[in-house]
């Protein structure tokens, strides 16, 4: 005769060992570690305006006046440029981005630009498996960049915001002087004058 209530299945218990995940997690924080403390912070060289006491306001301009070109950063971000003295250039109104004031700057930096396309090709022929080479040749390269940035084939930019422009719009101009290969630019005082050569564009943009 049959025992009533049949046999128990003994139950298995799952479990499931996370002690292999430390070592992971050990060889993880050491990567990024490693990562971090090699990674060098991406920096913009500014060149502001001399404060010395031997140089005058007069001095202080005198960066190949004729050629410099002088972009006005205004409110409502409204941008304006012109080229050679204040006095007797011509005001014009761009905007940002690449068919406006960064296609002012390209025109006037062909050659430059030139240099510094074939500058890349170069280089990208260089690259390298060796960790010392390849840093080795990242300093040489921009060296050479810095030094076509700096060449007298690029133009010298004056950048004047007024009060009343946004530090989004300064920040946008100077990422210009980036794409736009330029290596001599000053931050200057937005002046009187700048302010009277707009109010006068407004009242006649045909000038």
């Amino acid at each position: 005769m049959a025992k009533k209530g049949g046999s128990k299945q003994k139950k298995m218990e799952a479990r499931v060992d996370f002690t292999p995940m430390v070592d992971m997690i050990m060889l993880l924080v050491t990567f990024f570690m490693l990562c971090t403390t090699l990674i060098k912070p991406q920096t913009m060289e500014l060149t502001m305006p001399s404060d010395k006491e031997d140089l005058n306001e007069e001095n202080q301009s005198q960066i190949a006046a004729s050629k410099a070109i002088t972009i006005l950063i205004d409110d409502d971000n409204t941008l304006y440029f012109y080229t050679g003295k204040p006095d007797e250039a011509k005001l014009e109104k761009t905007v940002y981005g690449k068919d406006g004031i960064r296609a002012e700057l390209l025109k006037r930096n062909v050659v430059a630009r030139q240099k510094v396309d074939a500058l890349k090709r170069e280089y990208s022929l260089k690259r390298t498996s060796n960790a010392v080479q390849e840093a080795k040749m990242q300093e040489e390269y921009k060296q050479k960049l810095k030094d076509i940035k700096n060449s007298d084939d690029t133009p010298n930019v004056i950048i004047k915001a007024s009060d009343k422009s946004s530090y989004k719009n300064l920040i946008d101009i100077l990422d210009e002087m980036q794409i736009c290969s330029i290596g001599k630019y000053v931050i200057d005082n937005f002046a009187d004058g700048d302010r009277a050569k707009i109010e006068a564009f407004k009242a006649n943009p045909a000038q």
